[in-house]
């Protein structure tokens, strides 16, 4: 690890265990990862495509858009698979 790195890192642990205790949200919570993240992924696939996508946050799909929802899983290594959203 970075020398420079280490003190934040050391406060993002702080901040998770204080949360698990409290019963809290940590300051870098999973939800807003995984916001922030895919709305990089979908930004990358219009540029692709070319066009606008409209994105369904509680299905977890775009909307009206079956060509783009090809693109969102991609390839496991195996044994792994790639979850089916039913």
């Amino acid at each position: 690890m970075e020398k420079l790195v280490a003190p934040a890192n050391r406060a993002h642990m702080k901040n998770f265990l204080a949360a698990v205790e409290k019963r809290g949200k940590p300051v870098a919570d999973i939800e807003e990862g995984h916001i922030s993240t895919a709305l990089c992924i979908l930004a990358n696939m219009s540029m692709q495509m070319g066009r606008t996508l409209e994105w369904d946050g509680a299905k977890g799909r775009v909307r009206g858009d079956e060509e783009a929802n090809r693109l969102l899983p991609r390839p496991y290594r195996a044994p792994w698979v790639h979850p089916e959203v039913s």
